[in-house]
């Protein structure tokens, strides 16, 4: 049987050294509630990702919830339904309507021009995704929420480390979030973060994510449990060390698929801005059925009878799945860029350890499958 190949694997540091940090934790007996290692963990990511406040979370998707809540935000909230299906749940879940409008097709990312022409006396936010990691059209989007006095949240789950001209693609907008999954760049098994302006919203944010709680006997809002314990913490700092280099890692491997796959007739990949450090959390490739000869879904499974595992990210849409195909903003003629991205993508494998014979051969089977009859 020949070598498996995964859509991703975890980065790890050495064990040797993780061992250190469990340690010493044994040692504290503090596992969780604010300890040494949380506190140091977000000082050390404010540091590294360049931005003023930080609040760590226990996964990706209480960020957005509490964000949410903490620029109390009511009635519609415009949104793509081209993501992960937790950008619009936390929507449903706070007691919203989504409102989904179409994405541009060559960004992937919600059109600010559809953003405008969905606004209602409804609406109140927008949640944009910087889908991939790839820039949304931020200035356009700026523009549009101080004409209408409209928040804006970034779901920037793919944006580890990302820049723009130097500043932290996290900077923009009223809140950002993170997440450090495990098949993120940067993760910590499980884990998020939120990233605010001022320190008072920090201070609010904070206590939503611990019950509310003031003091030991005081609490002065609803809240959540939140929190992220030691031992994911410590493991965050320790990840830190090595991430630059996993990056490196991952920069290489997607010139050599674009080198690799330029020639191929059909099969196109995003044009990087010139403006913008990158950090190749994910390789999409866009297949054109009729010059490549073949679906994305007749690739997908082709490749998967070779035993490389890629991945239709994002399939289906959100505006198809049950909780959502109903509403008036899912009807696919209002769609249509985001409907044909979610039939033609297909993401390759991309991890740092990923090997060169391994993203040849990738390459191979899919310059070979096109000449197939």
């Amino acid at each position: 049987m020949r070598k498996q190949i995964p859509i991703t694997t975890p980065s790890l540091p050495p064990l040797t050294e993780f061992i250190t940090y469990l340690e010493d934790i044994w040692e504290s007996g503090i596992v969780t509630n604010n300890g040494h290692y949380h506190q140091e963990f977000e000082k050390a990511l404010c540091e590294y990702l360049k931005i003023p406040y930080l609040s760590i979370f226990t996964n990706g998707t209480l960020p957005l919830t509490v964000a949410l809540q903490s620029l109390q935000i009511t009635g519609e909230v415009i949104t793509t339904p081209y993501s992960f299906v937790a950008t619009t749940h936390v929507i449903e879940y706070n007691g919203l309507t989504p409102v989904f409008v179409d994405v541009d097709y060559e960004t992937c990312n919600i059109s600010p021009e559809k953003i405008e022409a969905a606004i209602t006396p409804k609406t109140s936010a927008i949640m944009a995704v910087h889908c991939y990691g790839n820039p949304c059209k931020i200035n356009e989007i700026t523009e549009i929420v101080n004409k209408y006095g409209l928040k804006v949240i970034y779901d920037a789950a793919h944006c580890f480390g990302i820049e723009i001209s130097g500043k932290s693609i996290l900077e923009y907008g009223d809140i950002s979030t993170l997440s450090f999954h495990a098949t993120k760049v940067f993760n910590t098994f499980e884990g998020g973060a939120l990233i605010c302006r001022d320190k008072e919203t920090k201070a609010k944010i904070d206590k939503m994510k611990n019950f509310g709680f003031a003091g030991e006997t005081e609490v002065t809002m609803p809240g959540i449990n939140g929190k992220m314990d030691e031992i994911r913490a410590a493991f965050g700092l320790l990840q830190l060390k090595y991430l630059d280099t996993e990056i490196k890692k991952r920069t290489k491997i997607a010139k050599l698929y674009q080198e690799n796959l330029k020639n191929i007739l059909g099969i196109n990949y995003f044009q990087e801005m010139e403006n913008v450090k990158y950090n190749y959390s994910y390789f999409p490739v866009f297949i054109n059925e009729q010059e490549y000869g073949k679906s994305r879904d007749e690739l997908y499974e082709k490749l998967k009878k070779e035993w490389v595992f890629a991945r239709r990210y994002f399939y289906p849409l959100i505006s198809e799945f049950l909780p959502y195909k109903d509403l008036p903003s899912s009807n696919i003629k209002n769609l249509p860029n985001a409907n044909k991205l979610s039939r033609e993508i297909l993401c390759l494998p991309m991890y740092a350890n990923l090997e060169q014979d391994d993203v040849e051969r990738i390459c191979e089977i899919i310059n070979n499958f096109a000449e197939e009859k």
